[in-house]
């Protein structure tokens, strides 16, 4: 079997009463109207058997184009190989192109046997319990103080979920986020399993430890990406680690296995966050969940996807599935597009009455694409053959 033609095509969708803050986190905003595109990646063999995938960025499309040339003419079964050839490629840039290619592939690959992915990969697990992670702090009417991240995680606890992230605002005050981490342990008791993400918006390594330290006394369990060094410091963030109780969670930032294991290895970090988008794909991930479990430690899938509910069902050292980015107000997810037509869906209403999500069980990602709707939303085609 070889790879006889790839489609890219690049779709634009608006999300209605979403903004975005000056470092271009979404947020709510209502009567604002927020423009998001996505590359819906269709890899096509000389079988018949055709491999899909809709995510990804421009960045990463770019990428995806100058990879696509080398592909034809392959075998797709061959990802390892593929992985490899294409990590010395992309050497030169930040990788963000293998990823969709390569989760492309894997859905090819489960096609062509008849399996789900997370058969493929060895996995048992059909359910995921999922945490509810926020929006960025608005300033709207929305997420805009402590109480209403404490009255939002209270709804979040209702409907089922066990454990409830915050994203905070930008440029936010030291004691306004030490208020919130404070008010929403004080309103969920101590049942609920709380993290908080300030995605690198606090200044200074000095205010990082003052919040720790509030996660330390109402009980965190991660503390992740808390400052601006865009969280790719194995220094400060060891020092940080050395001074506080709550586990940190980064990595999100360190692209790939290698980068991944030094800031592991170094002692930087608690957890490893992983993306198959931003990591190498599956193949990517996989690797980066293996190593640590090497080390001890716990891996998290960054943002909801089908791909990630594979791997998770497929590693053993991983607690939560991220249903990232909800908010009270909007049922809109951030970057999401209604590309699926079939039954599969994220969302805050998205898990059962247990706080699970349900793995796909249909071969390759077990999706089914909406490519009427992919197509209505079309605004540029690449076909390389």
């Amino acid at each position: 079997m070889k790879i006889e033609r790839i489609e890219v095509h690049k779709t634009k969708w608006e999300m209605k009463d979403i903004g975005s803050d000056t470092t271009s986190s979404l947020i709510y905003e209502p009567g604002a109207t927020q423009e998001v595109s996505a590359h819906a990646i269709k890899i096509i063999t000389d079988e018949g058997v055709t491999g899909e995938y809709v995510g990804g960025n421009t960045v990463g499309a770019t990428q995806i184009g100058m990879m696509s040339e080398y592909l034809i003419g392959q075998d797709p079964l061959k990802r390892e190989q593929i992985h490899n050839d294409v990590k010395r490629a992309l050497r030169k840039y930040d990788k963000m192109g293998m990823g969709p290619l390569d989760i492309a592939l894997w859905d090819l690959a489960g096609k062509y046997y008849g399996a789900p992915i997370y058969q493929l990969l060895g996995g048992w697990r059909t359910k995921l319990p999922a945490y509810a992670s926020t929006f960025t702090g608005d300033r709207n009417g929305g997420l805009d103080c402590p109480q209403a991240y404490a009255d939002f995680a209270v709804q979040c606890k209702e409907m089922g979920y066990p454990g409830f992230k915050l994203h905070v605002w930008e440029n936010p005050g030291v004691d306004e986020i030490i208020g919130a981490v404070t008010a929403v342990r004080k309103a969920v008791g101590d049942s609920m399993v709380l993290m908080l993400d300030p995605a690198s918006k606090i200044n200074t390594w000095t205010d990082a430890y003052r919040i720790g330290k509030a996660c330390d006394d109402n009980g965190y369990l991660w503390y992740e990406d808390p400052y601006k060094d865009s969280s790719v410091s194995a220094h400060g963030h060891n020092r940080l680690k050395g001074l506080l109780t709550t586990p940190l969670m980064i990595t999100e930032h360190i692209r790939g296995l290698e980068q991944k294991v030094d800031f592991i290895a170094t002692g930087a970090t608690d957890y490893a966050r992983m993306d198959a988008e931003y990591d190498g794909g599956i193949t990517g991930a996989i690797k980066v969940a293996h190593a640590a479990e090497g080390f001890g430690l716990d891996v998290e899938m960054h943002s909801p996807m089908p791909a990630h509910r594979h791997i998770m069902a497929s590693i053993r050292n991983s607690n939560f599935y991220e249903m990232s980015v909800v908010h009270p107000k909007t049922t809109v997810m951030g970057r999401s597009m209604d590309v699926y037509a079939c039954d599969y869906r994220d969302g805050l209403d998205a898990i059962d009455e247990n706080g699970c999500v349900t793995v796909p069980d249909g071969p390759g990602l077990g999706v089914t694409y909406d490519w009427d709707a992919i197509n209505a939303h079309r605004v540029d085609t690449k076909v390389y053959r």
